[in-house]
């Protein structure tokens, strides 16, 4: 008898309640299994299992062999359905969420050019900015950015982020240009979706609210308002770096940047990641910075 045997018909044994359950579910006799976790305990020197003719019940050995075990066999088999997931082609339902905006500049046409690798996939695309709950409602993906908050969901960083104070020409004719963060008191702050803005200082991220004249959710609107001189804005590298280069916009309190944040796919905690997430989220982050780079 193997180790391995043993361990089998144990666990087996544990999870059913019953040796005969045990050899049904193994396809073998009932001595069988009884021998199996005799030899097993012969061969540890302890006893795992109270034996009754109404019960069978873990000793305290038993109970803590038992989960190391159990998570062993269960590993084993995420293993084999790991390898099966590897070798067969993604299909099925795969649902996305995304914010509108840049779900539907950045990240749709990447999600095209995945589907027509893969046509046998049924692709939904769900453009919101509502920070949505995954599994509650069904998504497999969502794609997040800023700062994730403490989730029970795993993420993978997709590309970095950066956040840009920004100020029209004309502005900064009217207004001087700040220089410490106390100074956005004294400034007209466009307000997206957020009343505050992150910055760093001495490797620290902190929050600073603000007020101005004019508050909207949606980036493009705050873009052509900063870019109209109504006032200093906030809003990511995808955003402005184009307008600043183009001299319509001017970045200031660059030494405050912050530049802990990114754009990460979030999935549900699943012990064996499947083929189409897997693949979803390797196609993005190898395509998503030079797309946003691209403008």
């Amino acid at each position: 008898m193997s180790r391995w045997d043993g361990i089998e018909a144990f666990v087996a044994v544990v999870r059913l309640g019953t040796f005969s359950r045990a050899a049904q579910s193994l396809k073998v006799s009932n001595s069988h299994v009884s021998r199996l976790v005799s030899q097993l305990e012969q061969e540890l020197g302890t006893p795992l299992l109270y034996r009754t003719t109404r019960q069978i019940r873990l000793t305290d050995g038993g109970a803590v062999y038992y989960e190391h075990c159990r998570s062993l066999l269960d590993g084993f088999k995420e293993a084999e359905a790991a390898l099966n997931e590897l070798q067969s082609q993604p299909q099925g339902r795969l649902a996305i969420s995304c914010a509108t905006t840049f779900g539907e500049r950045f990240i749709a046409p990447l999600v095209n050019d995945f589907h027509c690798r893969y046509p046998q996939l049924d692709v939904r695309l769900h453009f919101t900015n509502r920070t949505v709950e995954l599994i509650d409602e069904g998504f497999d993906v969502a794609i997040r950015m800023g700062v994730l908050r403490d989730s029970s969901l795993l993420s993978r960083r997709l590309c970095q982020r950066r956040e840009y104070v920004v100020g029209a020409p004309d502005y900064f004719q009217r207004y001087p240009t700040p220089h410490s963060l106390s100074e956005l008191s004294h400034h007209n702050c466009l307000v997206g979706s957020r009343d505050s803005w992150l910055f760093s200082v001495d490797g620290r991220q902190r929050e600073v609210r603000v007020a101005g004249n004019w508050r909207g959710n949606s980036g493009p609107a705050l873009l052509d308002a900063a870019c109209k001189g109504i006032g200093l804005a906030q809003l990511p590298d995808y955003y402005v770096e184009t307008a600043i280069r183009q001299g319509q916009l001017t970045a200031v309190l660059d030494r405050y940047q912050f530049t802990d944040t990114a754009v990460w796919a979030v999935y549900p905690r699943h012990r064996q990641l499947s083929s189409k997430i897997r693949l979803l989220v390797d196609f993005l982050a190898g395509r998503l910075p030079d797309a946003i780079a691209a403008g």
